[in-house]
Parts: C-alpha cells; structure tokens; sequence
C-alpha cells in the first residue's frame, strides 16, 4: 500500500505538519521510499529544493508504515554529514529502521553536485597567528630549572642543618635585585626607551612591563603583576619597593614576603631540598637540608670557573642546559648576586686563603665590569682570570638580537650591587 502512496502528496503534507506543529516556515520535505529511480526522480522536481529547509522522510515497505526516519537538514548544510546534521537539530531526534538505506545514499550524486557549500582547504582551515606569540612561547621553553634567586638561596644555604645564617642583612635586598635581573632575562621588562635616560645613572632609568604572561614561578607572576599594575618607576626604586625599604605608605603593599621561604618551598617541590623541624631553643621551626647534591655541585662548578679558571668553561647540565640564553651572563648574575648577599664564601670554603682572596678580587671586577651598559672590560686585579668571558657574552648578546634595553636593566642591578654596602 505504502508504493501507491504519491511521494509529492506525503512530502506536502509532511511539510504543512511541520509548519502548523513546531511553529517554523515550511519545509521542503524529501520522501524516499523503494521507487525506481526514474519515478523519484521525476516526483522530486525543483520545487522541492527551493524553501529554506527540507527533510528525508524514509518510508520502509517491509515494515509499518508508522516507523520512520524523519531529518531535517538546513538548506545551507546539503552535502554535509549526517551525523553532524542530527546533532544540530535540537527539535528532533533520528530513529533508525532495518534495511533502511541513509539519507546521504538516496539523495543521489545529482544533489550533491549541485551544493553551493563552500569546500575547505585540503589542508583544512587556515588559522591566523603573530609569529612574535610563537617566537615568545619558544624562548619561554628555553628556561633554566633554577633561577637566579634560588641559585643565591642555595648558595646561603648550609647543606646539612638547612637554614641560612641569622647574621645576614645583605640577602634580602640581593634577592629582589635577582628577581629583576630573572624578569630581565626572560624578557618580561626592560628599560623605556627613552633618549633622555642616559642622562640618569643606571639606576636610576625607568623600566616598563613588556610581556605580562605568568612564568610559572610564584615570585616572578607575583611582581609582574604588582609592577603591571604601577606606574613605571626606576630599577633601584623597584628594589627599595620589593624589599620593603620604604617609608611611602602607599607604597608599602608592593613588598614580597616571606621570599626566603617560598623560594626554599619552591626548591622542595622541585626536588633540590627537603622539608625537616628542627629545635631552635623552644620552638620548632622548618629547615630545608639539601636532598639533590647535584644541583649545588652544579652551581659551584661554575662560580668556581668564573672566579679562578683563566678559560671560563660552562658545560650544559640538566639545571642549565644548552639553549638556555645567555648562559655565560647568567652565571655572572649568579656570582654577582651571591657576592652581594654575602654568601659567596661558602663555595669558597675549600679553597686556599690566597686563592679566596683571589676570587673575591675577581667577582669585585665582575661588578665593576657589568655595571655599565654597553658592558666593558676594564683594568681590574685580575687579569688571568676569565680571559675569554666577555667574547663568550658578546656571542650571547648577538645571538639574541633586539635584547639591549632587557640588558640594559641587568647592568642596573649590578650596579646596585656594587653599591649595596652604601644603600644599606
């Protein structure tokens, strides 16, 4: 009975149901049935293609007429899968008969051919970027494990009891210089670029947030986010501001607390310490020993190639591997930090009376060296010592190209170093 049913007829009334029952335009409706070819072709004139929407409305003759597979398919998404279509459609839901062929079947290759959908690329769609973004995410991959403050904690940091000594008024202030100094190097602030700041002291210049993207580590996003949100003020006012050397109210917010702490915390959740109580008289406090020898070992590897090799030798390790930028200025910064926290001489310590004096002669040089931009080697006490380091960070700095006014703001900070005895 269900052959002798005229397809338009269904497919009209199909149409007007839909209209009156879901409160839409009409349909153009689709009836696929067991017809020969010709039949149906000649049923499914233009009329049926020319609304806005049409359905398949499949017909089994080998089972109830009552079962069927009703979809509604955009005008606009002919050609486009099935699956896609049902999923959209949130009025309707597909039931599946037996030996029903798919509605993509029926439809023929004629229909198909004439879609006016747009075809995609081969290659699929094209995406816009900023290669400066990409350019950016690559550098951000080329980071130390460690930075420049915890290198300077681990260097304070005695291996076995694991606290820093109690005396020592220098490292606080030394630490938020390496917290600029790290945030320089990354390439998250650097010196406005101002003609007129050369009449100021280094120190003095201003500096301004670049890239505002977090790093990961919590002291570095938690200065980015203070200076962000400031108005830009000098290299030395920044230092004063992190360490609480003020007496700006306003300002007083701006100081980082519990530094020592946190980077020892952060050190522990890298693997380099581990957390332990100990009795100071009647309380007990945490201290943090040293669980990964390595990483010292590493650190006094290369302070010790700076401070007494006439060759300076830097080996790529697991804590500063070799695409790490400016590897050599660095471990200058490490060595200046710690000469300026006074912990230096605890990686001194087996080293002969003549030999120590030699090094602090030679980290003093260091100082003096790269407290001015453009860097520049001048006389000092030693002079077999380090013959090669500024051509090695020559090499750095014009395999970095673009990075002066970054530079610039690490000569800042050595310059306050040289100066902290009198700042303090």
């Amino acid at each position: 009975m269900t052959e002798n049913i005229c397809p338009r007829v269904i497919a009209l009334s199909i149409s007007n149901y839909i209209s009156r029952t879901l409160d839409h335009p009409p349909f153009s409706v689709l009836l696929t049935h067991p017809l020969p070819r010709g039949v149906f072709s000649q049923h499914l004139s233009s009329a049926l293609f020319t609304r806005k929407v049409y359905a398949a409305f499949e017909l089994s003759s080998s089972t109830s007429s009552t079962t069927t597979d009703l979809l509604v398919v955009p005008t606009q998404l002919r050609g486009v899968g099935t699956a896609h279509t049902i999923t959209s459609m949130s009025g309707l839901q597909r039931r599946r008969v037996n030996n029903t062929a798919s509605a993509d079947e029926t439809w023929g290759s004629s229909e198909r051919q004439t879609s006016t959908v747009p075809k995609t690329d081969e290659d699929g769609p094209k995406i816009g970027y900023d290669p400066k973004d990409i350019r950016t995410a690559e550098e951000e991959e080329k980071q130390p494990r460690l930075t420049l403050m915890e290198e300077v904690l681990l260097m304070g940091l005695k291996d076995q009891q694991g606290y820093l000594s109690f005396w020592n008024d220098n490292i606080s202030y030394a630490l938020r210089g390496c917290i600029i100094m790290e945030l320089a190097l990354r390439g998250k602030v650097q010196m406005v670029n101002d003609t007129n700041r050369r009449r100021f002291p280094i120190s003095d210049r201003y500096i301004e947030v670049i890239n505002d993207k977090l790093t990961g580590e919590a002291l570095l996003d938690e200065t980015i986010k203070i200076m962000k949100a400031s108005e830009k003020l000098t290299v030395g006012t920044w230092i004063n501001y992190l360490s609480g050397e003020t007496w700006n109210l306003s300002k007083i917010s701006y100081q980082l607390k519990q530094v020592r702490e946190r980077l020892s915390k952060g050190l522990v959740d890298k693997g380099i310490l581990r957390t332990e109580k100990r009795n100071f008289f009647l309380f007990d406090m945490p201290t943090h020993p040293v669980a990964d020898t390595g990483a010292k070992e590493d650190i006094k590897k290369r302070v010790l190639s700076l401070l007494t090799a006439r060759t300076v030798v830097i080996n790529p390790s697991p804590y500063l591997p070799e695409g790490v930028p400016f590897r050599y200025l660095r471990s200058v910064g490490a060595v200046c930090g710690a000469y300026a926290a006074n912990v230096l001489e605890n990686v001194l310590a087996d080293l002969s009376y003549e030999m120590r004096d030699q090094a602090f002669a030679r980290a003093d040089d260091l100082l003096n060296d790269f407290s001015e931009w453009p860097f520049v080697e001048k006389p000092g006490q030693t002079q077999n010592v380090g013959v090669n380091l500024f051509q090695e960070i020559n090499d750095e700095i014009a395999a970095n190209p673009n990075k002066e006014l970054q530079l610039e703001v690490v000569a800042g900070v050595f310059d306050i170093f040289a100066n902290l005895d009198s700042i303090l």
